[in-house]
């Protein structure tokens, strides 16, 4: 029965505005998995829900890129519709050498300059203090990176995913965005599906 009374209590906590951006997050990424163009729509309902929850937890580069998941949740639905008349999906493409080391330079260059502008400004700006802002910027660059992969179609974009998706799990574990977390556990185990399958889609390409 305590296990129960502790259910209920948990679940009394929970907001029905996270509920509904676990659930449109959810599909989106498995949407994404199975290389269906109707992710980006999904996931523009589910990053802008999270706008809002992100501010009212302090995370606040985890904030700023769900705007910059809006805008490229839009690019991503563009792109995947320009596919020639003869193919039935956009096709998947392998990284460059070129490509991997812009991205890690990108992380390595954000990371450090989004963590300190978050300490410095966000009390100017009247924000309480942010929250582990190097582990939020960090996952933040990285996340950058990964949605610009997968907006393009590249494969590799889930191995950092399902990297920067298990950092994410603690984060919200530590603030208390218990559903949030559990989204994000799961999306540890779309992700792998989603190469899965993206590498099945390639090899068939190269047929």
């Amino acid at each position: 029965m305590q296990i129960i009374h502790a259910l209920q209590d948990w679940w009394q906590h929970q907001t029905w505005l996270e509920i509904i951006g676990v659930i449109t997050g959810l599909l989106c990424v498995y949407l994404a998995a199975r290389n269906n163009i109707w992710n980006w729509p999904v996931a523009i309902v589910s990053v802008g829900i999270y706008i809002f929850i992100f501010m009212d937890a302090r995370l606040y580069a985890d904030m700023g890129l769900q705007v910059y998941f809006l805008v490229m949740n839009i690019y991503g639905w563009y792109f995947w519709s320009r596919k020639p008349a003869v193919e039935v999906k956009t096709p998947v493409v392998m990284i460059t050498s070129q490509q991997a080391i812009l991205s890690v330079l990108v992380i390595a260059v954000i990371t450090p300059v989004l963590g300190f502008l978050l300490i410095k400004f966000a009390p100017i700006l009247h924000y309480t203090p942010a929250s582990y802002p190097y582990i939020d910027s960090f996952c933040t660059a990285c996340s950058v990176v990964a949605q610009v992969f997968m907006a393009r179609k590249v494969l590799q974009n889930w191995l950092i995913w399902i990297f920067v998706d298990t950092i994410y799990v603690g984060v919200y574990i530590f603030k208390h965005l218990d559903l949030t977390a559990g989204m994000y556990a799961i999306y540890v185990g779309i992700a792998l599906m989603g190469y899965i399958d993206w590498k099945k889609d390639y090899r068939k390409q190269l047929a």
